[in-house]
């Protein structure tokens, strides 16, 4: 069985990494990698940590592109490589871009199509934007559908995709994050040498399209007010190489010693960071899923969230972009540590064996 896997971004590439691993170990499987590039820089940093070469890699990316040029790149650089290669599968991860657009290619060209974390919803189309789109897209042409959770399942289901073709699995992430969490981590040869960890650090990331222009100089704002409030917190934000995010961030916090701003980290940094931190800030869906490992309380910088199992079990908070609310949010959380509030829950997203669940599910299919 040939499998083609395909990425582009660095979430991405992350929670595809132990799935890829985990292929290129069964000899019954020939495993092709094809990276888009559409986040080339920030995926080259995975693919190093995990020793993953690409076959191919089709170097899309395109400075201030739009989002249909962005598609209409995907779709003339992929198609070749699909009738190059001829797979029995294609795989694809999530919601992004390069997702939808494999995902038709792939079914132009009659090929099977595996969604590895499937079924997340909203319900809102521009919520996230473009991905609550990008992944219904991808859900309509799936042969097999990998849900990370019972919600994403039966989100499924009643979207009519047939029972036999959903297997929940978890999610990769936790896969990869256990991998990486148990390896050794010298902080003072890293980008993190000279943050104060002795403060309580909030780690922080915000770059969804939605949050673009006034929502994240809101959260901006709020920032700016916590560490004038509270003296023994420092933020640490990695910001996102993207003009509408880096700009407006280094012009509004830039100098700020209650804050350290970094250009994009690398995986093993990040970990350290959330396992040192007293809370998590972001609109990212990753850390919603990453931070209930190591009890850590999430405050979602986005006015809905696809998963809602943080939530609902109490280790995850929505508070979208008022600067009020997130101020509140934060002085919640810091006093209920004070108050040796500490929440311990199990991770709802996955147990670390996601990418096993899948591999064998292919195999019998």
């Amino acid at each position: 069985m040939k499998l083609l896997i395909t990425f582009g971004t660095r979430p991405e590439a992350l929670k595809l990494a132990p799935l890829i691993l985990n292929a290129q170990k069964d000899n019954s499987l020939e495993t092709v990698i094809c990276a888009t590039g559409q986040h080339r820089e920030i995926v080259d940093q995975v693919n190093k940590l995990f020793g993953i070469v690409p076959d191919f890699s089709l170097d899309i990316m395109v400075p201030k592109q739009t989002l249909h040029e962005l598609t209409a790149r995907v779709l003339l650089k992929f198609s070749p490589i699909l009738e190059t290669t001829k797979p029995d599968w294609v795989l694809v991860q999530g919601d992004t871009t390069t997702v939808m657009a494999a995902s038709l290619l792939s079914f132009y060209h009659r090929i099977k199509v595996g969604h590895v974390e499937a079924g997340l919803r909203t319900k809102d189309k521009f919520h996230p934007f473009p991905e609550e789109i990008n992944r219904r897209i991808a859900s309509v042409i799936a042969d097999l559908h990998f849900a990370p959770t019972s919600l994403a399942k039966n989100n499924l289901l009643k979207e009519g995709i047939p029972l036999d073709k959903i297997i929940v699995t978890g999610n990769t992430i936790i896969d990869t994050l256990q991998m990486i969490s148990k390896k050794t981590f010298n902080v003072e040869k890293s980008i993190l040498k000279d943050i104060p960890f002795e403060k309580k650090l909030i780690l922080i990331t915000a770059h969804r399209r939605e949050n673009f222009g006034k929502p994240l100089l809101n959260i901006c704002s709020a920032i700016k007010q916590i560490i004038n409030i509270f003296d023994d917190v420092h933020f640490v934000y990695p910001v996102h190489p993207n003009p509408n995010v880096h700009d407006i961030v280094h012009k509004e916090l830039g100098g700020d010693k209650g804050i350290t701003l970094l250009p994009p980290i690398d995986y093993e940094a990040l970990v350290y960071l959330l396992k040192n931190a007293v809370m998590v800030l972001t609109d990212s869906g990753g850390l919603q899923e990453e931070a209930p490992t190591f009890g850590i309380k999430v405050l979602i910088l986005r006015e809905k969230t696809e998963r809602p199992e943080g939530v609902e079990v109490g280790i995850a908070k929505i508070v979208g972009t008022d600067s009020q609310k997130i101020i509140s949010g934060v002085r919640n959380i810091l006093q209920e540590r004070e108050m040796g509030l500490n929440l311990s829950v199990q991770n709802p997203y996955g147990d670390g064996n996601a990418s096993k669940r899948i591999i064998r599910a292919l195999k019998e299919s």
